[in-house]
């Protein structure tokens, strides 16, 4: 159920390193999904992009968006999603942001090799900054300890490995 607060347990999970799922709305009302690079700071999700991306145009139209991060660990699944307001930043404070966000996901010799950081900066000219109104979690270990007792988790081959 959404809730306006976020829990303080997912404030740390979100702090970890996943890899998020965007949504935007298209034009024709469809939803756009994609895989994204984030970062939670302050009770706020940074997502950087470029400009002419399809995801970029929508937030332009429509200033609004979804953000799910989660944990696929059969058994143990968990996650959150925002939804929000969206605000489209540029220029030097885009960049600042953006270099946060990649040094999450790149190691220190990634980030200093003029091959690679260069090119993420040359594409991700952008960022959003999505201010969550509702939040909304789950925990799958919870659920099958209130309701399975912890079999689903406990018990050998109840839970199939994911592909």
């Amino acid at each position: 159920m959404p809730s306006q607060t976020l829990d303080p347990a997912f404030q740390t999970f979100l702090q970890r390193r996943y890899i998020a799922t965007l949504a935007t709305e298209n034009a024709e009302g469809s939803i756009h999904l994609t895989a994204v690079w984030y970062l939670f700071d302050s009770g706020v999700l940074f997502v950087g992009t470029s400009s002419k991306s399809r995801k970029a145009r929508n937030w332009a139209a429509r200033p609004r968006a979804s953000l799910m991060i989660d944990a696929r660990k059969p058994g143990s699944e968990r996650g959150v999603s925002a939804a929000g307001t969206v605000e489209v930043l540029s220029g030097p404070q885009a960049h600042e942001i953006n270099r946060r966000i990649e040094s999450r996901y790149l190691s220190a010799a990634a980030m200093s090799d003029p091959h690679v950081r260069p090119v993420f900066a040359a594409f991700d000219d952008v960022t959003i900054r999505l201010t969550p109104v509702s939040w909304t979690v789950w925990n799958m270990a919870d659920l099958d300890a209130q309701a399975f007792g912890g079999r689903l988790a406990g018990t050998p081959g109840y839970m199939l490995p994911l592909d």
